[in-house]
C-alpha cells in the first residue's frame, strides 16, 4: 500500500523539477511554483483531514466494539452469577435436609 505522503512528496518533486528546469521566464516559474505549492497544499490539508476522519470513525469503531464486549462480559457474568447461586442454592438445601435429619436423630 503507498503512504499519501509518499504520493505528495513525489508531486511535489515532480512539479518543482518540472517548473525549474522549464526555460521560462523568473516571473513565469515564481507564479507556477506558488500555484503547484497552493495545490499540494491544499492536497496535503485535504489528506489530512481524511486521515484525521479515518482515525476518528477507528477510534469509534473500536469504543463500540469495546461496549459490545463489555456488555457481551457483564451478560456472561451474570449468566455465571446466577449459576452459581443455583448451585450454592442447591447445597444449602441438601444441608438443610441433612440438619433436619441429625436433628430429627438428635
Amino acid at each position: 500500500m503507498i503512504h499519501k505522503g509518499a504520493i505528495v512528496l513525489g508531486a511535489l518533486i515532480g512539479a518543482a523539477a518540472g517548473v525549474l528546469l522549464a526555460p521560462e521566464k523568473g516571473s513565469v516559474t515564481r507564479d507556477k511554483l506558488k500555484k503547484e505549492g497552493k495545490e499540494i497544499k491544499d492536497q496535503i490539508t485535504s489528506d489530512f483531514t481524511e486521515v484525521k476522519e479515518d482515525l476518528s470513525k477507528a477510534a469509534a469503531s473500536g469504543k463500540e466494539k469495546f461496549k459490545q464486549d463489555l456488555e457481551d462480559f457483564a451478560s456472561k457474568s451474570s449468566y455465571k452469577t446466577e449459576q452459581a447461586i443455583s448451585f450454592l442454592e442447591k447445597q444449602l438445601a441438601i444441608l438443610k435436609e441433612k440438619n433436619k435429619t441429625l436433628q430429627k436423630t438428635i
